[in-house]
């Protein structure tokens, strides 16, 4: 099963086409960020629930022919996922598939990354919310910093270009140390993106109060690196991030999906490990891609299933969620699965 460029791509109530695709392959993750996982222990997905990478290919095949063209494979931590560069081989070899990205702690990449890159993945998307060691085992529980730094290196000399590196900004925790971040993105030839902290599956201590707007990011950076402009959407203006450029021509991002959301733009849906097909990041069910499969769907029928339910997506969910902060004072209720299953 190929993708038809004459076919129609699927579109959902507000006009919005199906174009990208997070493929989680694990609700696992050996980090515990406080943003996503705070807690100690977690009840996993059962194995057996678990796509094979087999129905991962299938299903991919059948959302490209719906209409999607990049693919970016999420966790968790999709390098625990065992034999993941087999999944990219198989992934990279989807016709009509354009990109194929990876989101990772990086705290195994050093020894994946030229694996990886063999297998066919294009581009890289690396956590890295710190500088300070110390503040990664408060943070995340984790004394591996040293660890996603040589992932970070071993990404380049594996030959990635175009690595981005993303930082959720939080008040009291890392937002002195927006200037230190963008300094290493620049030093190393990175595209470094700033998060504000978004009340979504996990943040159990989220707090209006401990969101860094996207104008304070700017103003904070501005007063040290000059004057900053704004990059114009023309390539990509579904993209997640709003791209600015300082004086000396390095770019960098900031999605302010807190403070500006940009669900009218939004063209992403969500493959859980476990097969079930999310058209939000905020959403509170799934439709079940795996046991229709595995009850013998056909191609075809998973075809008309996916673009079917993109068809009734209406979901604004960052839009609602940002309306729900201002009318009430309640904070960091999970109403939806977790980050760490949907993929983020």
């Amino acid at each position: 099963m190929g993708a038809d460029p004459g076919a129609p791509v699927a579109t959902d109530a507000f006009g919005r086409p199906l174009r990208s695709l997070r493929v989680s392959v694990t609700d696992r993750c050996n980090l515990r960020c406080a943003y996503c996982m705070p807690e100690a222990h977690y009840v996993w997905l059962p194995k057996p629930s678990l796509l094979t990478f087999e129905e991962t290919e299938r299903l991919v095949r059948a959302f490209v022919a719906a209409g999607v063209r990049k693919v970016r494979i999420t966790g968790g931590e999709p390098l625990l996922r065992r034999e993941l560069p087999g999944l990219v081989a198989r992934l990279a070899a989807v016709p009509g598939l354009e990109d194929l990205a990876l989101t990772t702690n990086a705290t195994r990449l050093a020894a994946m990354a030229p694996a990886l890159r063999a297998a066919g993945l294009q581009r890289l998307t690396i956590s890295l919310d710190t500088l300070e060691p110390a503040r990664l085992v408060a943070h995340a529980k984790s004394h591996e910093h040293a660890a996603v730094l040589d992932g970070i290196a071993a990404a380049a000399a594996a030959g990635f270009a175009g690595t981005k590196v993303n930082a959720v900004v939080i008040r009291g925790f890392n937002d002195d140390e927006l200037v230190p971040l963008l300094s290493f993105a620049i030093a190393r030839g990175l595209e470094m993106r700033f998060i504000e902290y978004m009340d979504v599956g996990g943040a159990t201590q989220w707090s209006a109060d401990a969101v860094v707007s996207c104008d304070e990011m700017l103003a904070r950076l501005g007063a040290h690196f000059g004057a900053i402009t704004p990059v114009p959407r023309d390539g990509d203006p579904s993209a997640p991030a709003e791209r600015f450029r300082l004086a000396d021509g390095t770019v960098f991002g900031i999605i302010a999906s807190t403070t500006r959301p940009f669900c009218r733009d939004c063209d992403r849906a969500r493959l859980t490990a476990d097969g079930s097909f999310f058209t939000c990041l905020y959403g509170t069910a799934g439709a079940d891609l795996r046991d229709r499969m595995r009850l013998g769907a056909t191609d075809a029928e998973l075809v008309t299933a996916i673009a079917d339910t993109w068809k009734q997506r209406s979901d604004r969910g960052a839009e609602h969620r940002a309306q729900l902060a201002r009318r009430t004072a309640q904070r960091g209720v999970a109403l939806h699965r977790e980050m760490h299953v949907l993929g983020g």
